[in-house]
């Protein structure tokens, strides 16, 4: 029986060796042919190798280094084989390659080729950030084919997070990078692709753009237990058995398709999400606050930006959705004041009554563009940043509403007025109301409401906003916090994606 025992203990040792011997350096699927990694930057390079093995990452960029006789990178794998350097990268350009090796398998050396230096930035949300450019069936985007046609570009590239659920954290993701080329783009996130098209435009940089999205999906799943705790309802799943959806439960897309990212240095994250969180309006500007912060904290690259868009109108009763959408769209008008280094696309000329998934996703990706040029690049002459509602003054019958951001004054679609705007007096009754712009201020007025006590402007589910500024549309607002009738708030969500 000790022979047996003995003979047992050796047999486990062997093939312990034996995998030790066989381990060789992995990379997680981020670390890829044509990525791109974030210039003039110490950026993190991660993976596996044979346990306790100096690894040795090599850079084209830093040939000169070698052969002078510095180390150009090297790092120890732990017990385990996992390890994590940092390199150094350099102004924009390349194509360079990467070469990493452990020594003791140069046979299995990974190498890295047609790696650009440039921006790098992480687009999330849900199926208005996931919508490719070819769109979804019957739910096309708007001029698709004619960009496709034209989109080449070998400078930008391209990496889509293949969906995944998950209640442990995963340490990998699947995708691949690809150059911007017709077959390639058809697949990407149009919202994605504009946004970068326009910043490689007005840098002169290579792009790269890593999409993490998924239709239908919840504010609560890309966040973690930690930080869903001022959030006691949301229900975070103790077991597999308690994820009940796939894209909605609380913690599981961060599990899966953001975890594995966390740390992947990168410039900053664009953002398109709201609409599965309707119901639960009265939480999301700090539920957004407390995820931008948990974001930022877990990849320890400071107070990065992140821009994102408001959600379009859209009629939310066919979907049999409740309350007014516009409450969703009036916190994230107030996340872009309580979050540091944020900002707003508005999006309230872009909709479609009948349609969740507006179709000029140009415009989308050119507002958020538009906000990082100026508020991450620094380009100067781009309007940014749309009008917001200050305050109002009443006289008499008359209400006159005030804006901040409006140094090039407001216009209405049609003219110098809008057809958009609500009065109500003490009765709380809201009444259509004739609305004349004069430079920054809008005069309102409207004969069943003599002594106006409130003013709203195209605070519904559906509405096609009419108020503009410096070519950007403002926001629909309220001036009042009047209780809003939220008996049928908690009906579930639809799924999206049985709608396409």
């Amino acid at each position: 029986m000790q022979k047996t025992s003995h003979l047992i203990l050796t047999l486990i040792a062997l093939f312990a060796l034996s995998h030790v011997a066989e381990a060789k350096v992995v990379l997680p699927k981020i670390f890829s042919d044509n990525m791109v990694l974030q210039r003039d930057s110490k950026v993190n390079i991660w993976g596996t190798a044979t346990p306790n093995s100096t690894v040795t990452i090599a850079a084209t960029w830093n040939f000169v280094s070698k052969i002078i006789g510095k180390d150009i990178c090297k790092t120890q794998a732990n017990a385990e084989g996992k390890w994590k350097a940092v390199l150094q990268t350099p102004a924009a350009g390349g194509p360079y390659k990467i070469t990493v090796s452990d020594g003791k398998n140069t046979s299995d050396e990974v190498c890295i080729n047609n790696v650009l230096i440039g921006e790098v930035w992480i687009c999330s949300g849900q199926s208005n950030m996931e919508m490719p450019m070819k769109g979804f069936k019957n739910q096309p985007v708007e001029n698709a084919v004619e960009d496709v046609l034209h989109c080449k570009d070998n400078n930008l590239r391209l990496f889509t997070v293949k969906r995944s659920s998950s209640f442990l954290p995963k340490d990998d993701v699947t995708g691949s990078w690809e150059k911007c080329e017709p077959l390639t783009l058809r697949e990407f996130s149009a919202t994605a692709y504009y946004f970068g098209k326009e910043i490689r435009q007005a840098l002169d940089v290579p792009v790269g753009l890593i999409c993490a999205a998924w239709g239908g999906s919840a504010c609560e799943a890309w966040m973690t237990a930690d930080w869903l705790k001022a959030f006691p309802e949301a229900k975070i799943p103790l077991s597999e058995s308690d994820i009940k959806s796939k894209n909605r439960t609380p913690t599981v897309l961060y599990n899966g398709m953001l975890h594995p990212l966390i740390g992947f240095t990168m410039r900053g994250c664009i953002w398109y999400q709201g609409e599965d969180n309707v119901p639960r309006f009265q939480t999301y500007a700090e539920m957004m606050r407390t995820m931008v912060k948990g974001w930022r904290d877990a990849w320890g690259q400071g107070m990065f930006p992140f821009y994102y868009c408001q959600i379009a109108p859209y009629d939310y009763s066919l979907v049999n959705m409740k309350p007014n959408s516009a409450l969703l769209r009036e916190q994230q008008s107030l996340a872009e004041q309580i979050i540091p280094e944020s900002g707003m696309a508005v999006l309230m000329d872009c909709g479609m009554e009948t349609g969740i998934h507006p179709r000029k996703k140009n415009l989308a990706g050119q507002r958020l563009a538009l906000l990082a040029l100026d508020g991450t690049y620094g380009i100067k002459g781009l309007p940014a940043k749309s009008a917001r509602f200050k305050d109002m003054t009443v006289s008499h019958d008359t209400c006159t509403v005030s804006f901040e951001r409006a140094d090039m004054w407001i216009y209405g679609e049609k003219g110098y007025y809008s057809e958009c705007f609500e009065l109500a007096g003490a009765d709380k009754v809201f009444h259509p109301a004739k609305a004349e712009v004069q430079r920054s201020k809008v005069i309102v007025t409207c004969p069943n409401v003599p002594y106006p006590v409130a003013v709203r402007y195209a605070f519904k589910d559906w509405v096609h906003g009419d108020l503009f500024c410096d070519g950007l549309p403002v926001s629909s607002f309220r001036s009042d916090n009047w209780d809003i009738d939220l008996k049928e708030a908690d009906k579930p969500a639809i799924d999206y994606d049985k709608q396409r």
